[in-house]
């Protein structure tokens, strides 16, 4: 089944033997390593069809983390679904530059903007247990879903309905973050289908958001805080530009795992 199921995924996903795994450990109630190590009989009809079903959805693109209802992002197993982004690689790298910055400071204030499932602001406080993190997002149905994430880690994290057009709520913060929408409109149809067609526009498509947000957090950040945002590939150097031309210092750009320019943070 797993031969079969690869083969089929083979057409639409670059990942189909691991889609094909986690999809039918998911199945079976098991975990990945389970499939090798302690299954050994014949698949029941039903599970059968409860697996034919899932590598239907995942060959017309719905993303496996939807499937699965669960992703892995640093320490943490959150919830996700449609109603948010799916919590990726490269915005670890963003908590990696978070926790570097609040290191040495032992109940520092941080807002995370943009929250979605929660994730930055979670593992944040989830490696900083001192620090004091709120959320902010204008979509009720990604806060929704980040509150499942509070509680489901059992993480202190202050979430609150707003919209960062209307500028940032609360002050002063050691830390403003966020994973904004930054794909061009332009772009949308070039995206992968399980992207465009399934994660939500709100979070992905946006004009202007990184220079907005920028400059709504020199309003809300104490002298010597620190703004770190994700930013797409071949943005960071106008970012980089845009935080200095807003009087912002200290200016530093950080690489994902896969060498691309993707977290541009400055001091106030």
């Amino acid at each position: 089944m797993l031969r079969r199921a690869a083969e089929h995924l083979g057409r639409t996903s670059e990942t189909a033997r691991l889609d094909a795994e986690l999809l039918l450990a998911h199945a079976l109630g098991r975990s990945r390593i389970e499939l090798y190590t302690q299954f050994d009989r014949p698949l029941t009809e039903d599970e059968l069809s409860a697996y034919r079903g899932l590598v239907a959805r995942r060959a017309r693109h719905e993303p496996v983390a939807y499937l699965l209802g669960e992703w892995g992002f640093r320490r943490l197993t959150l919830n996700v679904d449609c109603r948010a982004l799916i919590p990726r690689p490269e915005t670890e790298i963003v908590v990696g530059r978070c926790l570097e910055l609040l290191r040495d400071l032992e109940t520092p204030a941080v807002l995370d903007v943009g929250t979605g499932t929660g994730a930055i602001a979670l593992a944040i406080r989830d490696e900083h247990p001192g620090a004091l993190v709120t959320g902010i997002d204008a979509s009720a149905e990604a806060l929704q879903l980040a509150r499942e994430n509070v509680r489901l880690t059992e993480l202190e994290v202050e979430l609150v309905e707003h919209d960062f057009r209307d500028g940032l709520p609360g002050g002063p913060y050691d830390l403003v973050v966020s994973n904004p929408p930054y794909v061009d409109p332009a772009d949308l149809q070039a995206l992968m289908p399980d992207v465009r067609d399934y994660e939500p526009h709100m979070a992905l498509v946006g004009e202007g958001a990184f220079e907005t947000i920028a400059t709504h957090a020199r309003g809300v950040l104490r002298s010597g805080g620190a703004v770190v945002l994700e930013v797409g590939s071949g943005q960071s150097r106008r970012s980089a530009s845009l935080l200095a031309g807003l009087g912002y210092g200290k200016i530093v750009v950080t690489n994902d795992l896969a060498g691309r320019d993707r977290v541009v943070e400055g001091r106030r």
